[in-house]
């Protein structure tokens, strides 16, 4: 129990909590904005690429959700099958797989981190506070792995140079333009980020002297 009580921090009485409901409220407040946030993000874009090419004049357009690809795909893989380049589907399938599971158990790291007093809290915020950049690696790294191991049989394996497509901006592939954009998801996401560094704050500043009083009242025991 001693080791739970470590982890859970130290509890707050009633009388205390109406006296500084806004000191205490704040980080479970902002914790759970981070949360809707996330939940929203589930069900909207993350990234998206726009392809610019005189032959489509409506342009091609890629859609990234954390599970799945829509948009052009088809077509988008038909280009670059004659550069050499391997389908957009064999990208992240672990990713895309694991996706929905990942959001769900941040929305529940964050929900148990709301109650934790102690600086475990941060541990159980972190992952979920770098994931905007932990997606971005991970789709720079994709992207480049893609561009630079073309099929160097492919009809069209001369006219082009291995590359690594932009993530976010405009790039040049060929004749092609490149436009790629953060979706909402990333966006939202993002912002939870935002929220949870701001609830870290108000948490050290309503917990920390709590911990550093039981601990000094553990050592005067002892």
């Amino acid at each position: 129990m001693s080791f739970i009580s470590h982890i859970v921090g130290p509890r707050v009485d009633h009388a205390e909590l109406e006296k500084h409901s806004f000191r205490y409220g704040a980080p479970k407040f902002l914790l759970l904005i981070a949360r809707v946030l996330l939940l929203v993000a589930l069900f909207v874009p993350f990234w998206s690429m726009e392809l610019v090419a005189p032959q489509y004049p409506e342009n091609l357009h890629l859609v990234a959700y954390v599970n799945h690809l829509a948009g052009d795909v088809g077509e988008i893989n038909s280009l670059n099958h004659y550069i050499g380049m391997r389908p957009l589907e064999e990208a992240a399938k672990i990713e895309r797989t694991v996706g929905v599971y990942i959001m769900i158990l941040f929305v529940v790291m964050l929900e148990f981190a709301s109650w934790i007093h102690s600086r475990w809290t941060v541990i159980l915020v972190l992952p979920v506070l770098t994931f905007p950049a932990v997606f971005l690696i991970d789709l720079y790294l994709w992207m480049s792995h893609f561009g630079m191991n073309l099929d160097q049989d492919a009809p069209l394996s001369n006219s082009i140079e291995p590359f690594v497509p932009p993530i976010l901006g405009s790039g040049f592939i060929g004749q092609f333009e490149t436009i790629a954009r953060p979706g909402p998801g990333l966006i939202l996401s993002t912002i939870a980020s935002g929220f949870m560094i701001v609830a870290l704050f108000f948490h050290w500043r309503a917990y920390s002297p709590l911990v550093k009083a039981q601990n000094a009242a553990k050592k005067a025991a002892a």
